[in-house]
């Protein structure tokens, strides 16, 4: 039997699911936490709760006692910024018999940070565009033609399209730098900014080619499994509304470079422009991503080969983390209606 607890759980319902199926074979239950109520993805699981706010100085004893108290084995999150709490909590974790599948801090820490982002991919040689955090050095890239509009300006410290905008012209680019350090104040990004609130803002231009995304999946113990490269065909809001897995050998290539330098634990979901000969990498985010249904939907199975790799039972690649090529699928809407949530708002 093996428990599993999916944390940040959000709106990803087909998570809950896809674990669900495959934990309910071995005798497990699939449990969910979220710090708001209505996270739709709470009411899928076996059982739920509502935990503090990542930042709470309560939220460690809360997740150990929580998990020691419902035998919870593997604990996974699927939110960028509690990653690099659970890192620092793994080896605790792991002295009383849970694992947390988590990257190194290094790792958590960068990909978090867009900034550190651009600068890890320079240094280890990748196609990168150029990328600031000082407003005055883009006007000067400006004036010397090194970079041209359109600019894309974004939180330093955030995901998916919170506070991300397209700048057409020098008018743009000043409000939407002023918008952005005002959104990054009023959210939660606000935490993570607070280290560098005066260069908390990105400003890039837009990259060449199509956009991609990678599922580049390892075993727990950082070991290269495959990368599923899928065509974004539709977006909305940062999440991938309809993609097609593709079989692009440069990208392929491309992700088993970057398993090999991060030694990441089960999948790492990649944002790549592909011009059918250059790549260029946008953000690397150490976890499951809003583009895993489109490689669960051709035919991979993840959840099935973590609890695997769990076990120490040996994963056939083949069989479950090798795509069908040419699969095109999308993403629905579903409504969930909880009796057990009270009306708040005095109606």
């Amino acid at each position: 039997m093996i428990n599993v607890l999916l944390t940040s759980v959000g709106r990803r319902t087909y998570l809950i699911n896809y674990f669900k199926e495959e934990i309910h074979k071995v005798g497990g239950r699939v449990y969910a936490s979220n710090s708001s109520i209505y996270a739709p993805a709470l009411f899928e699981a076996d059982e739920y709760v509502i935990s503090p706010l990542i930042y709470d100085e309560n939220y460690d004893s809360f997740l150990l006692d929580y998990c020691k108290k419902n035998n919870i084995d593997l604990v996974i999150s699927l939110f960028d910024i509690d990653l690099p709490k659970m890192s620092t909590l793994k080896e605790k974790f792991k002295k009383e018999g849970i694992t947390i599948i988590v990257g190194e801090l290094w790792l958590t820490q960068m990909a978090n940070d867009k900034w550190k982002t651009h600068l890890f991919l320079k240094e280890k040689k990748f196609n990168v565009t150029p990328a600031y955090i000082n407003i005055n050095q883009v006007f000067e890239a400006l004036q010397s033609s090194k970079i041209n509009f359109p600019l894309f300006v974004k939180p330093r410290w955030g995901m998916g399209s919170i506070g991300v905008y397209k700048a057409e012209d020098r008018e743009d680019l000043n409000f939407y730098y002023r918008k952005v350090k005002q959104e990054i104040s009023k959210t939660y990004l606000k935490y993570e900014s607070a280290s560098d609130i005066e260069n908390a803002v990105l400003i890039q231009p837009a990259f060449h080619g199509e956009e991609y995304g990678l599922d580049i999946i390892n075993d727990l113990d950082g070991n290269y499994c495959n990368t599923i490269v899928k065509k974004k065909l539709a977006m909305r809001s940062g999440e991938t509304d309809a993609a097609e897995v593709l079989n692009e050998p440069i990208l392929v290539e491309l992700g088993k470079t970057i398993s090999n330098l991060t030694r990441h634990p089960a999948i790492m979901d990649v944002d790549v422009f592909f011009d059918g000969q250059k790549d260029y990498v946008l953000e690397l985010n150490p976890r499951f991503g809003g583009g895993y249904p489109f490689s669960h939907m051709s035919g991979v199975n993840l959840p099935k080969a973590i609890i695997a790799w769990y076990k120490k039972q040996q994963v056939n690649n083949e069989e479950l983390l090798k795509p069908k090529i040419g699969v095109v699928s999308m993403k629905g809407v579903s409504m969930h209606l909880n009796s057990k949530i009270e009306n708040t708002d005095g109606c």
